[in-house]
């Protein structure tokens, strides 16, 4: 290109002795270079002028006076900083903003640091500690009480039962049987070994038995059905000289009127209310 061809490639305006601009190897002067190629402001939707610093993050573009925090406004030049929904933010105002909160000290627990999580809820590594010995839990097993976190060695010497069984520790759930704990699973029939926490039970000499055993090596049977007695839930019965009879069994032999609250008469093994008993040679 010669001195007298030195022309803007847009305006053909001679470019001899001005400022102007390559692009493509082509010469523009600085106002059709601003107005075809300059990049727009995010902040302030102005051009980005060729005489000023254009700052560009994933495809944005900036002046350098207008690249500030979002929250705060001071400036990201040459600045650490992060993105949230497309807004910039420095270090400080996105950790308040975006970071996790310390469920125990409730300040913030900046990007990068190390956080424990448990039960939903976060803390710093230095203040997720044991509520007794206030040593470091991190990844040890622990166990949970309203009054806090608990590593188990504490929590054995201040809070556990140990089960009258196994002699274990009782870390949750369990249940009571004449004043002793137990573990759920340790809590079983005298007889048949089966799992009592979720059935009904009888006891004898302190021992515990499902229903079933012990009605078959225990319970009373009834002189009329012959059925076990068991007295479980309030239920009544009758005895009489050395036999017994649920209350809805004690009835006349003869005409099955209940005899409960009543007077009656026996004959051998048989009992009768007084006007069926009248005509058989009976006992009072």
């Amino acid at each position: 290109m010669t001195t007298a061809q030195f022309y803007c490639q847009y305006c053909m305006a001679s470019l001899l002795g001005k400022k102007y601009v390559l692009k493509d190897d082509n010469p523009y002067c600085v106002s059709c270079y601003d107005r075809i190629f300059s990049n727009y402001c995010e902040e302030c939707k102005e051009p980005i002028e060729s005489g000023s610093k254009d700052l560009c993050y994933k495809g944005r573009h900036w002046h350098e006076g207008c690249f500030n925090c979002t929250k705060c406004n001071h400036s990201l030049v040459e600045k650490p900083f992060a993105a949230k929904d497309e807004r910039l933010l420095c270090s400080e105002c996105y950790s308040n903003e975006c970071s996790s909160k310390c469920f125990h000290c409730k300040k913030t627990i900046m990007p990068g640091s190390r956080k424990m999580e448990f039960k939903g809820n976060y803390w710093h590594e230095t203040c997720f500690v044991c509520e007794h010995c206030r040593q470091p839990i991190g990844t040890k097993p622990l166990i949970s009480k309203e009054s806090g976190n608990y590593c188990v060695p504490c929590f054995e010497k201040e809070f556990a039962h140990y089960c009258s069984f196994c002699k274990k520790v009782i870390t949750s759930g369990g249940i009571t049987f004449r004043d002793q704990p137990w573990h759920k699973e340790c809590f079983l029939c005298s007889g048949c070994r089966k799992e009592l926490c979720e059935e009904e039970f009888m006891s004898r000499d302190d021992y515990p038995f499902c229903l079933d055993c012990y009605n078959h090596l225990y319970a009373k049977k009834c002189a009329a059905c012959t059925k076990p007695i068991t007295g479980l839930r309030g239920a009544k019965f009758i005895c009489f000289q050395d036999r017994q009879w649920h209350s809805e069994c004690f009835n006349c032999g003869k005409c099955s009127v209940s005899l409960v609250g009543e007077g009656f008469l026996t004959h051998n093994k048989e009992i009768f209310c007084r006007k069926c008993g009248s005509g058989v040679d009976t006992d009072i």
